[in-house]
This record gives structure tokens, C-alpha cells and sequence, in this order.
């Protein structure tokens, strides 16, 4: 009997049924040369890798310590939460926890009309607190005014393959994970799914 798992070279379990539909996919007289096995084994294991993302749920993948910012937060604190977390976007949320939109690095980028920089938050932050710098007209303004909307949203019952499908077609990185009262229990990014998507959810 064959050893269908590969755990030494994939952290995935590749089923009998991964590898049937593998065969059937190869034409002509299946001969096991190294070649062919190899063939054989890529399509079985993307067989898996897909069957399984179609399984696991994003409530398996999500991040549920998120930070946020109210809507009225002033831009300065935003800065401060983003850089202090190491995080690259956040979403603001009302008064119920209920995501209203999304703040990132680029929409501070675009205001400071593109300047590239390291520490690039931390930078934020300084130009935001002192005088002479490009992002001085918006320091006065808040979450509410600066935030992405409308705001994507997702549930912790939705596939990590459909939430993987709409971050490339909306083109986002990252997205609130919500409950069935539309309260934030999560936030999913592109890395989470990714992750996934090598790991089947196996961690």
C-alpha cells in the first residue's frame, strides 16, 4: 500500500480520492516513471490543497486580537496604534464594534504624496505631532474622514478559497471578520490566507 500522507514533503493529507482524480486527469497508459510519479503528485497535492481551503473556514484562520480605532479617533492616534502593533492597516469601528471602514498605510502614503521611507509609522507619527510637513492639513481631521469606504466585510463561515477569490477581485489585503449581528469577532489579512493555503489550515 502506498503512503498517501507526504508529510515529509507537504503539510498536507492528500486522499485517495486527490490521487483518482489526478490519474484521470493524466492521459494515456500510466506508466510510475519518476517523471511520471512527479506529475502525479503535483496534481494530487493541488487537488488537496484546493479541496482543502474549500473546507477550512476563515474563523479557523483569523486573527482575534484585532486592533481598531473608533470613528472619532484623531489621525494622530491612529498613527500611534498602528505603529506601537506593527501593523501596516486597521479598521475603525462604531460605538457596538461594528466595522465602518479601513485605515492603511497607503491612504497616509497618498497624503504624504508618496514618500517612501523606513519606520514609515513611526515617521507618521512625528510629522503628524510637529510642524513643516506635508501631512499638516489633514492633522486636525479623524478616522471618519480619512477611512476607506464602504467597508468589505466577511464571516467566520466563509472558505478561506472564496475569501482568497474576493481579496484578488476587490484587490484588499485585509478585511473585519464579522458575526451574524455584523459585530467584529476578527480580522483576516492576506497573510493569514496564504498561510492557508500552503498549511490546508494545518498548523
Amino acid at each position: 500500500m502506498v503512503d498517501t500522507s507526504f508529510n515529509a514533503c507537504a503539510p498536507v493529507q492528500i486522499s485517495d480520492d486527490d490521487i483518482f482524480t489526478a490519474m484521470r486527469e493524466i492521459s494515456g497508459y500510466l506508466d510510475i516513471t519518476p517523471s511520471d510519479f512527479k506529475e502525479l503528485y503535483l496534481k494530487a497535492y493541488q487537488h488537496a490543497l484546493s479541496r482543502l481551503t474549500r473546507i477550512v473556514k476563515v474563523k479557523e484562520v483569523m486573527t482575534t486580537r484585532v486592533v481598531s480605532a473608533k470613528i472619532d479617533s484623531s489621525l494622530e492616534n491612529v498613527a500611534v496604534l498602528m505603529a506601537e502593533n506593527h501593523i501596516s492597516g486597521l479598521p475603525v469601528v462604531d460605538g457596538k464594534g461594528k466595522p465602518l471602514g479601513i485605515i492603511s498605510e497607503r491612504d497616509f502614503l497618498e497624503a504624504m504624496v508618496g514618500k517612501k521611507s523606513a519606520g514609515l509609522m513611526e515617521i507618521i507619527v512625528q510629522c503628524l505631532r510637529g510642524r513643516n510637513c506635508l501631512m499638516a492639513p489633514v492633522r486636525v481631521k479623524s478616522a471618519k474622514d480619512f477611512m476607506t469606504t464602504p467597508v468589505i466585510i466577511v464571516g467566520g463561515a466563509d472558505s478561506v478559497d472564496d475569501v482568497s477569490n474576493l481579496f484578488a477581485s476587490k484587490r484588499i489585503n485585509r478585511a473585519p471578520v464579522v458575526d451574524g449581528e455584523g459585530r467584529m469577532i476578527g480580522i483576516v489579512s492576506r497573510g493569514d490566507l496564504m498561510r492557508a493555503s500552503v498549511t490546508g489550515g494545518q498548523e
